[in-house]
C-alpha cells in the first residue's frame, strides 16, 4: 500500500474515522497508544477519562462513595484505588455496581470527545472493549495481542502483583481468544520496540486509507 496523505482539514462535519485499541493486561496498550499518538493521531484513552470522573468533587466519586462507602476515601478525600481494586476483584457483585457506576460516562465521554476532532481518525483505547458490548462505538478493532506467559512476566514486574491478584484481573478480561476473534486488526507485541513500532506504523497508514475512503 502506497503511503497515504490526508489533511486532518480534509475530515468532513469533524468525523474521525474511529479505531478500537484494545487488549489484556500488560499487552502494551499505553505503549502502542503513545507510538500513534506521536504520529500525530488524537488518542482518547478511557483509563484517562476514569481518573478524572473519580476526582473530588466530581458525581461519579459521589456515587462511588454512597455504594461503597466512605472507607473507600484516602486520607486526602481521594478515591483510595487499591482498595477498590481489591473490593471488585474479590466480588462479582463489587464489580458490577462499579461499571455500572463509571462505563456509561466513559463511554459518553470518549464519544463526545470523538466528535470534536478533525482528524483522519482517532484511536480510543478501551481496554474492556470486547467485555463491555460496546463495539458499535469504533469502525475498526484492534487488539494488543502478547501470549500467556510473556503476559504474566511483564504483569508481576511492573505491577508487583501477586499470581492471586494477576489471576482475579485476568479471570475479569475476555479470554485471549474472545479478544483475537473480534479483532480486525492484531498487533503481536512480544519481541522488541523496533518490532512494535514497524507494526503501528503499517496499520496507522492503513488507517489512513481507511479514512480517506470513508469520506470518498
Amino acid at each position: 500500500m502506497d503511503k497515504v496523505k490526508f489533511s486532518p482539514h480534509e475530515t468532513p462535519g469533524n468525523m474521525s474515522y474511529k479505531v478500537g485499541l484494545t487488549g489484556g493486561i500488560g499487552s502494551g496498550k499505553s505503549t502502542v497508544a503513545k507510538i500513534f499518538s506521536e504520529l500525530g493521531v488524537p488518542v482518547i484513552d478511557a483509563d484517562i477519562i476514569a481518573r478524572e470522573l473519580v476526582k473530588p468533587g466530581q458525581p461519579a466519586l459521589a456515587e462511588i462513595v454512597t455504594t461503597f462507602g466512605r472507607e473507600i476515601l484516602n486520607a486526602q478525600g481521594g478515591l483510595d484505588r487499591s482498595h477498590l481494586r481489591h473490593l471488585v476483584f474479590t466480588s462479582e457483585a463489587l464489580k458490577t455496581r462499579l461499571e455500572a457506576i463509571l462505563h456509561p460516562r466513559i463511554l459518553q465521554q470518549m464519544k463526545r470527545r470523538a466528535t470534536r476532532l478533525s482528524a483522519p481518525y482517532c484511536v480510543l483505547v478501551i481496554p474492556l472493549l470486547v467485555e463491555i458490548a460496546q463495539k458499535d462505538i469504533v469502525d475498526r478493532i484492534l487488539v494488543i495481542d502478547i501470549p500467556d506467559a510473556i503476559q504474566r512476566q511483564r504483569v508481576k514486574a511492573r505491577d508487583q502483583l501477586s499470581d492471586t491478584e494477576i489471576e482475579a484481573i485476568l479471570r475479569a478480561q475476555s479470554p485471549r481468544a474472545v479478544r483475537l476473534a473480534a479483532a480486525d486488526d492484531i498487533i503481536v507485541n512480544d519481541t522488541d520496540l523496533a518490532t512494535l513500532q514497524r507494526q503501528v506504523e503499517h496499520y496507522h497508514q492503513k488507517y489512513l486509507f481507511l479514512a480517506s475512503q470513508q469520506w470518498n
